[in-house]
């Protein structure tokens, strides 16, 4: 039986993704995904790279995810996915691609300056 592992991260969350041969049991730190993440939308999200090359059935998937919250954890996972699902068969690759499943979101909290009260916002000016 073949394992393959992939990472994907979003924001502050990282997914390590273990991807077996199965029969299509999600698995993230040892819970249930909808026992973890409790949301259906975000269980969606993270199916939709199995769904779309309709291998639901054929894969189980172990997880482990930390940092973030729960949207980025969950966007964090479908990257992690996406790139194990490669892994397994180089020909998923086009398919994702051009689902945008590939690409690493690379928006981050922008970080608070000194001398002001956070990343862009400034302490009042008086002029007099």
């Amino acid at each position: 039986m073949e394992k393959y592992y992939a990472t994907g991260r979003r924001k502050t969350a990282v997914a390590k993704v273990y991807l077996f041969e199965g029969t299509g049991k999600i698995k993230v730190n040892d819970k249930e995904v909808l026992d973890y993440f409790g949301r259906e939308t975000l269980k969606m999200m993270i199916m939709q790279p199995m769904e779309l090359l309709e291998v639901t059935d054929k894969y189980d998937v172990l997880a482990k995810v930390e940092g973030g919250g729960l949207s980025g954890q969950a966007g964090a996972l479908q990257l992690g996915i996406s790139r194990a699902l490669i892994q397994a068969n180089e020909d998923f690759r086009t398919m994702l691609r051009e689902n945008g499943f590939l690409t690493r979101d690379p928006r981050m909290k922008e970080r608070k300056k000194y001398g002001q009260k956070g990343a862009r916002k400034r302490f009042q000016f008086s002029k007099r």
